[in-house]
């Protein structure tokens, strides 16, 4: 007799049946985490990894928010946040024209799940905050300073754009994380020397609490040869900071956008929703990876923190 939990059908419904049940819920953390999602280098899944994170959150009982500040303002899409010139955004919070409350908009269909989306109006911000007072904590100043609490966010995701400005650097500042999504590609490391350079930078004059808590391997196909090396040799390189879970190449993922939804919402039955579904699980069981003085800005797990301790007494 055919077993028809084999099926790939079956296999799909199952996978659907577990990113919507809602059945799963994580714990709360003592304090909002709030992580900026970083590379420089464009087309890595960047925005993609910011919206499915925070959508598997909140299907897991979290109240989570994405603030965008990306110009093209692809996460807002995602988001099904309304992000036309004129609405209150990301650019006029950073400029001291609006309050964090006045530009959060509730997701139309997940009540877990907010956007601060951004306009196309932020493009010209980098040029307006250079003259700015404290041009460089303007994010920092809008939401740590009792907006989180406020509004009760356990995590807050913010999406910036693939360069080093002053809307970056302030994504930087605002927040203690910092996730790198790298994708499984010839040249994956490309930039993201430069990317540590600048972080290390950051944390030397700006921020002392910023590190890298997290690095998500995205784009993965298992078909290929060339996946395996390159997810070895981040793994090598970066350690136990590098997530279990790796986000498979996958078309749901890549049209999901399209229809203004994340993969999580557009097809809870596909590879690819099921992985930012575990991805976002494991990122909220395991905690904020803290770095150790002896590895620069990259986090690492209590365990090896320990074992590093021990070493040097």
């Amino acid at each position: 007799m055919e077993n028809y939990d084999e099926t790939p059908v079956m296999e799909a419904a199952m996978r659907a049946a577990r990113v919507t049940s809602r059945s799963e819920t994580l714990p709360k953390p003592d304090q909002p985490r709030v992580i900026t999602v970083a590379n420089q280098k464009g087309g890595v899944g960047k925005t993609t990894t910011s919206v499915n994170l925070a959508a598997g959150l909140s299907k897991q009982g979290l109240k989570v928010l994405v603030i965008d500040l990306d110009p093209q303002g692809n996460a807002s899409t995602a988001l099904g946040a309304e992000h036309t010139s004129g609405i209150t955004s990301s650019y006029e919070l950073l400029i001291g024209e609006a309050e964090g409350s006045d530009a959060v908009q509730p997701h139309p269909e997940n009540p877990n799940l907010f956007c601060i989306p951004a306009t196309i109006d932020l493009a010209g911000a980098e040029i307006e905050l250079v003259s700015m007072v404290r041009r460089e904590y303007r994010l920092h100043d809008q939401i740590r300073r009792g907006f989180l609490d406020e509004h009760g966010f356990d995590y807050v995701f913010i999406d910036c754009p693939p360069s080093l400005g002053l809307l970056t650097i302030n994504a930087m500042t605002a927040v203690d994380e910092v996730l790198i999504p790298i994708q499984c590609e010839y040249y994956a490391l490309e930039g993201v020397g430069q990317l540590l350079s600048n972080i290390g930078m950051i944390r030397e004059h700006l921020n002392h609490n910023l590190h890298i808590s997290g690095i998500l391997l995205t784009m993965y196909d298992a078909r290929t040869r060339l996946a395996a090396d390159v997810a070895d040799e981040v793994r090598g390189q970066f350690g136990q900071v590098v997530l279990n879970n790796v986000i498979p190449r996958s078309v749901k993922v890549s049209e999901a956008p399209g229809y203004g939804q994340t993969v999580i919402d557009y097809d809870p039955g596909s590879r690819g929703a099921l992985a930012y579904f575990d991805a976002a699980k494991e990122l909220a069981t395991r905690g904020d990876y803290q770095p150790h003085p002896t590895t620069g800005p990259i986090g690492v797990s209590p365990e090896v923190y320990n074992q590093l301790d021990s070493e040097e007494d």
